[in-house]
């Protein structure tokens, strides 16, 4: 299977479970990597045998920065299941970094990943 991958996509949105979190706001770092048969596309040079990358990212932005969730996993899993519902992907990876949680403590960041699979 074949992969595209995004990396680092960055948004500001409101997602945590603290109420300061929903009015400030912070930055999240989105990445993807999606599993697909790309050997037409590879042969005819066809945008339209492909994945449009602008349509991907304007997508993961829509849900980021338009839609609020309290978890990191929920934004996360809605990231995945539109991606399977809107693209033919076969597989998708999503890593959602947020780099300024409230925890007390040094870290760099925290992030959840996870693995869709198209049903069927």
């Amino acid at each position: 299977m074949d992969k595209i991958y995004f990396n680092r996509m960055s948004f500001y949105g409101y997602h945590g479970v603290f109420e300061a979190e929903a009015q400030l706001g912070q930055r999240f770092f989105v990445d993807l990597e999606m599993s697909l048969d790309l050997s037409k596309a590879g042969e005819s040079d066809d945008l339209n045998d492909t994945v449009n990358y602008a349509d991907i990212f304007t997508h993961v932005q829509q849900i980021v920065e338009g839609e609020r969730y309290k978890l990191v996993e929920a934004l996360a899993a809605r990231i995945a299941d539109q991606l399977l519902a809107a693209f033919p992907i076969a597989e998708v990876k999503v890593r959602v970094t947020k780099p300024n949680p409230p925890i007390n403590g040094h870290y760099d960041s925290v992030a959840i990943e996870m693995v869709r699979r198209r049903k069927g």
